[in-house]
């Protein structure tokens, strides 16, 4: 914030500089000295007005930014609510869709999990869109493969849970022994991980990820909002009650 303040005051000062220089271009009379020391003291009587510079800078961006968000959810709203790759849990006919960019290492996305239940439980006509998106290193990318082999025999959901509730680093090791209490063939499961679709999936994700400006996990898509970051449930409550009055 000191950085943007300190920028919007070269700015004013900038401002400053070129109208009173202008306006005294014909007389000459004042030198950039003067009008340097006119604008200072202006701001250090006055440093409400850097203040409010920064904050319009910042809702200004913002704003533009949401717009931007917006377009691109309606650019690429197929491949985000029915890609049929992607599992769907919650209310596969709900009203309004949630679509999760995550990591299985990620440990906002461990606490946010929790949040996102209590949520499905609350709301039966929330449908949820789970994306692997695999940022932090080799183990969250063998993490991702494994959840996505898993669909295969039908165990996607559970195996999600449980490795989201794991502790510890998720090496292969860790992973195979997640899977087995869930009940999956761990060798199947292995031979499934390295198949072209489940590498495709990922690839897909990821370049959806770039189109969305998605850079971090986990990030939500609720109706034409992208919330980059983990949200209070209360805050995530309203967001889909505001997608559902838009009839999102």
């Amino acid at each position: 914030m000191l950085r943007h303040m300190f920028r919007i005051a070269a700015l004013l000062l900038s401002a400053g500089l070129a109208t009173v220089a202008s306006a005294d271009q014909p007389s000459g009379q004042r030198s950039v000295e003067d009008v340097q020391k006119i604008v200072r003291e202006y701001l250090l009587k006055n440093p409400e007005v850097i203040f409010e510079a920064v904050q319009r800078h910042r809702e200004n961006q913002q704003r533009l930014q949401a717009d931007r968000d917006r377009a691109a959810v309606k650019q690429h709203a197929k491949e985000l609510l029915a890609d049929p790759d992607s599992f769907v849990g919650g209310n596969p006919d709900g009203d309004v869709t949630l679509v999760e960019f995550f990591d299985y290492r990620c440990g906002y996305c461990k606490r946010f999990a929790s949040v996102l239940a209590n949520i499905m439980k609350q709301d039966p006509k929330l449908r949820v869109v789970y994306k692997e998106f695999p940022v932090l290193g080799e183990d969250s990318f063998r993490a991702a493969q494994a959840a996505l082999a898993a669909r295969g025999q039908g165990y996607y959901l559970e195996f999600h849970e449980a490795l989201m509730k794991a502790n510890g680093p998720l090496t292969d090791a860790a992973i195979m022994t997640v899977a087995r209490s869930v009940g999956l063939d761990v060798e199947r499961l292995k031979r499934d991980m390295e198949t072209p679709k489940v590498l495709n999936i990922i690839s897909n994700n990821r370049r959806l990820a770039t189109a969305l400006q998605v850079d971090g996990t986990p990030t939500l898509v609720v109706g034409d909002l992208i919330v980059r970051g983990a949200v209070p449930i209360r805050d995530l409550t309203a967001m889909i009650a505001q997608a559902r009055a838009k009839g999102s």
